[in-house]
């Protein structure tokens, strides 16, 4: 597992090799989650609703990151850092 991104205490990253459908990755405190790319669904696990929020916003504006992300991680490359929200 690679991280991609930190802001306000949020970790955000991907698995190489990993499952469909494109999804990352999210771990704030105790809490842990998985969340779809195309459609910022929450697939597995449980966030705070401010931090799920504050995750939605970023991965809104970083999509085609994510999803650029996904692409390298599936050929087992470096994936590149995205800018965390400010």
């Amino acid at each position: 597992m690679q991280e991609i991104s930190r802001f306000y205490g949020i970790i955000i990253s991907m698995y190489y090799d990993d499952h469909n459908p494109p999804h990352f990755h999210v771990r704030y405190s105790e809490y842990s989650a998985v969340i779809g790319i195309h459609d910022f669904a929450l697939l597995e696990g449980s966030l705070p609703p401010k931090a799920l929020g504050l995750v939605n916003e970023w991965a809104a504006l970083n999509k085609n990151g994510l999803l650029e992300n996904w692409e390298l991680a599936k050929n087992n490359e470096l994936l590149k850092k995205i800018t965390p929200l400010m």
